[in-house]
């Protein structure tokens, strides 16, 4: 498969998003379904948070600069913010719609040819977000990512609508349709609630996963020699981009070049091997207790690992 770059595959969201709205929009135009309006809405809400999240990744990936010694990685947690937020907006339309069709029932018309044009645009949609999933994993990004898990509950939810209509034209029961339609806004809120508690983490410094920093300290400790020792090991996440401080403790006799010879070692290594971007504080170690040292035998990253998920399951 071609190789995305990640403004490519959320240019690629945006086309698709208008080719969707069309799609839909033609749908509920033909049927006079509530449910496939609802659906045109959600595109809707897709098309705008693709096109902001292309100018968050867009910013994100500007070198760090004085002001932002850190880089701008942080922009793409606002992009999946306000995707979760729309999402809101898009269930509360779907909510109104299907309440005043509930109030005032109409009939269905040209069910076949609307549901051709729904199940195309979640074919387009389903295509897409795979494209978007595998592009966001590729470069760690939470905005493709969340863009991605929003067109998949389009594909859901469509799939839902199609059903409700079926029913509903099938039983004679107007009622399925706008039922079907207020189900779905209220599945597309707990996606929207995901993504809203995703970005908040980021925004907060969330740690690194499990897996990356035993990555990290699997480093540290092949490259940290005996009697050197590391700990108070840090790690955080922002955007695409990884941070992590670790406390190095050599014998006060080394000099300070060999010192920090084998610091800007580490930190390469780390850099290289995991991403993540290592800064090192350099102690000597016989003003340490042992007692706080983390030795080579791993005894301490997993005491480490196992405090990191005792405190998840207390949040």
């Amino acid at each position: 498969m071609r190789t995305f770059t990640p403004q490519q595959a959320l240019q690629l969201s945006i086309a698709a998003a208008v080719v969707t709205i069309a799609l839909k929009a033609g749908a509920w135009w033909l049927t006079g379904s509530v449910g496939y309006l609802s659906d045109a809405a959600e595109s809707s809400v897709n098309l705008i948070a693709a096109s902001f999240a292309l100018a968050m990744v867009s910013y994100a990936r500007i070198p760090a600069d004085d002001g932002h010694p850190y880089g701008h990685g942080k922009a793409e947690y606002f992009s999946a913010a306000l995707e979760g937020a729309m999402i809101f907006v898009a269930a509360a339309l779907i909510l109104f719609f299907a309440a005043e069709r509930l109030v005032h029932p109409k009939p269905l018309g040209h069910l076949g040819t609307g549901t051709a044009l729904s199940v195309v645009a979640s074919v387009v949609n389903f295509a897409v977000a795979r494209v978007l999933l595998q592009v966001g994993r590729a470069h760690r990004s939470l905005a493709l990512e969340a863009d991605s898990r929003h067109l998949m509950t389009d594909v859901w939810t469509t799939a839902g609508i199609v059903v409700g209509v079926a029913l509903a034209d099938a039983t004679g029961q107007g009622w399925i349709d706008p039922a079907v339609a207020a189900a779905v806004a209220l599945n597309i809120v707990r996606e929207g609630w995901r993504l809203m508690h995703r970005s908040v983490g980021g925004l907060m410094d969330r740690a690194q996963d499990d897996e990356d920093v035993a990555r990290i300290e699997s480093v540290l400790r092949e490259l940290a020699p005996p009697p050197c020792r590391f700990a108070n090991l840090k790690t955080r996440v922002s955007g695409p981009l990884r941070f992590a401080q670790v406390d190095l403790w050599v014998p006060g006799s080394w000099s300070v070049a060999r010192a920090h010879a084998l610091a800007d070692e580490i930190e390469d290594a780390v850099n290289e091997r995991t991403g993540s971007r290592l800064t090192t504080h350099v102690e000597p170690i016989e003003e340490q207790p042992l007692a706080h040292a983390e030795d080579r035998s791993g005894e301490g990253s997993a005491h480490a690992r196992n405090e990191r998920a005792a405190a998840r399951e207390t949040r």
